[in-house]
């Protein structure tokens, strides 16, 4: 997801999909856990999503 997405969306909205993204990560990180994944990077992507997001909620909360 791209910076200027996440801006665009709702405090409503980001953190619901701060919690989506995060169980996403859990799931991931079990499956790698069991079975390596065939693309790491994406656990990689899922981490920097979550922190892009919550970035821009604390932005949005400080103001």
């Amino acid at each position: 997801m791209k910076s200027a997405e996440i801006k665009e969306l709702s405090t409503k909205d980001l953190v619901e999909r701060i919690e989506a993204e995060k169980a996403q990560l859990a799931k991931l990180k079990v499956q790698h856990a069991v079975s390596p994944v065939e693309n790491p990077s994406i656990i990689k992507k899922s981490r920097r999503d979550i922190a892009r997001m919550l970035t821009v909620l604390r932005q949005k909360n400080a103001k």
